[in-house]
């Protein structure tokens, strides 16, 4: 009950806080504009940390003050590093420092994690058979390495609306069961208060009902914060003789960051590049290109991270060898990289999981129904205008090709959907075509599915047309180009008439 009621009062701090920091963001400039590498297409306030700091400042000193003497951390180092990455954060959000004074900062926060609050990685455990790894004078250095490494590690993962966001919240309710089972209950009520913290800035950025876009961002304010946490977290509960787990168990409770993180610097120091040059190489941007909706890449986002966190959770309590357990991940790491490296091969392969599993694309931009013959098509048309039973608009273009197969089918229809980006919207659009899809079961031969726009970037059909020095106003040409010509056209609330229009285009189907 004690927790339950903390993790309200937090998430209510923290959405009240961001509330307020979406009031004054505006005057103090701390909004995110459209433009350059970025996908959203209005102003958004940088304020999700405002939430997170405010639950560290009213939450955290009544933890300490609840458990006298068992407290998880000094007071003043956990103040003082937190506000010290907030207040960088803050500051990059509004005038873009780049990332020498940014790691300047961090490497401060971390050397103050060892001075002011004795948190400090002295070993790595036992990475070979029978071999621990202790890092003596490396303590500090590497202290220092691994904190900043998690703390960009947040940060290069908030790429899209709930990632950051709802991938931490995972990683701290596992963390939270680690810390309890090993009785560290004063861990267990700060990281309940993170949560807390969490959720109410989710509540403002995740997409759901009613929220189609992210009202705030977390801002490096807020991802350098909530890196700050993890970092202090993992290494606080995995070192000493009370640890409540070891290193390479904190690996896998941040797998996806981690490995996305560092596995896009790596392609970027192959290609000749910065390694912390921003680009749109990270996996969620590569779901993005392959047409997943936003809400569904969080969802399976979160579902890897905790298979890779209760993976090693699993292996740490059932007793698997330390070193297995730290090949393993070096293992995983090691084809996650080979995977993002190539991207032109893997956009193709999720598409097709995406088609596979059946899940809309935001490349929908209507439904395609075809072939029938041509003396067909008028009664096509009732059946699909019964089947959008949802009150927007569209318009139904009825074209027919120059080729056909030996029973005369060369007559389609696509139905077209004004989706404005709109998640939502695509969801419904794809409901109806499985209502269409039904309502014509029984007619042989008709396919009923999605009609996409693609862009050609990563569609290997487009780059070997490229690869010939054919162009075509950015549609690929291949063998089942075809020339249509538009017949009918019906706009949502007209009747079927015998009128009808005829000039040529040509157009290959989705």
């Amino acid at each position: 009950m004690e927790l339950a009621v903390l993790f309200g009062v937090c998430l209510l701090i923290s959405g009240v806080a961001i509330r307020l920091g979406v009031a004054v963001a505006s005057r103090l400039g701390v909004v995110d504009r459209p433009g350059g590498h970025k996908q959203h297409d209005t102003g958004t306030p940088f304020v999700g940390g405002i939430g997170i700091m405010a639950v560290i400042l009213t939450a955290f000193p009544f933890v300490d003050w609840w458990f006298r003497g068992a407290t998880l951390m000094p007071l003043s180092a956990i103040l003082f590093g937190a506000l010290a990455i907030f207040v960088a954060g803050l500051a990059d959000d509004i005038w873009h420092l780049g990332f020498k004074p940014r790691f300047v900062v961090q490497a401060v926060v971390a050397l103050s994690m060892v001075v002011l609050g004795g948190v400090e990685l002295r070993s790595l455990g036992e990475l070979l058979p029978g071999i621990t790894v202790e890092l003596g004078w490396l303590a500090i250095p590497v202290t220092i390495f691994a904190t900043m490494g998690l703390i960009n590690a947040v940060n290069m993962i908030d790429g899209i609306d709930g990632l950051s966001g709802s991938v931490s919240l995972v990683s701290l309710a596992l963390v939270a069961l680690v810390a309890h089972r090993s009785n560290h209950l004063a861990d267990v009520f700060f990281i309940v208060a993170m949560m807390g913290a969490v959720v109410g800035f989710l509540f403002y950025n995740l997409r759901y009902p009613g929220n189609s876009r992210a009202r705030v961002f977390l801002g490096d304010n807020g991802s350098m914060l909530l890196g700050f946490v993890f970092a202090w977290l993992f290494i606080a509960l995995s070192q000493g003789s009370e640890a409540a787990m070891t290193p390479t168990t904190a690996l896998w409770l941040f797998a996806l960051p981690l490995m996305d993180t560092v596995g896009v610097m790596i392609r970027r120091v192959w290609l000749g590049k910065s390694p912390f040059r921003a680009d749109r190489h990270h996996l969620h941007h590569l779901f993005v290109r392959a047409g997943f909706r936003v809400g569904d890449i969080v969802a399976i986002a979160v579902m890897v991270q905790a298979a890779f966190a209760l993976f090693g959770i699993g292996g740490f309590l059932l007793g698997v060898p330390e070193y297995l357990m730290f090949w393993l991940f070096l293992v995983v790491f090691a084809v996650y990289t080979l995977i993002i490296a190539r991207p032109w091969r893997l956009v193709p392969w999720l598409r097709q999981i995406n088609r596979s599993l059946g899940l809309p694309s935001v490349q929908v931009r209507g439904i395609f129904v075809g072939f029938v013959r041509r003396d067909q098509f008028r009664d096509l048309l009732g059946i699909i205008s019964n089947g959008l039973r949802s009150g927007y608009d569209y318009q139904i273009s009825v074209y027919q090709t120059d080729r056909s197969s030996p029973d005369g089918r060369n007559t389609y229809c696509v139905v077209h959907i004004p989706i404005n980006g709109d998640e939502q919207m695509i969801g419904t659009v794809h409901r109806d075509t499985l209502r269409v899809r039904r309502r014509l079961a029984r007619q042989p031969g008709v396919e009923v599915r999605l009609f996409l726009c693609r862009h050609n970037q990563h569609d290997l059909r487009s780059i070997y047309a490229s690869s010939l020095g054919i162009r075509g106003g950015g549609q690929y040409v291949d063998r089942r180009h075809m020339r249509s010509t538009l017949i009918y056209s019906l706009e949502r609330g007209e009747a079927i008439s015998d009128s009808g229009i005829g000039f040529e285009i040509s157009v290959p189907p989705a």
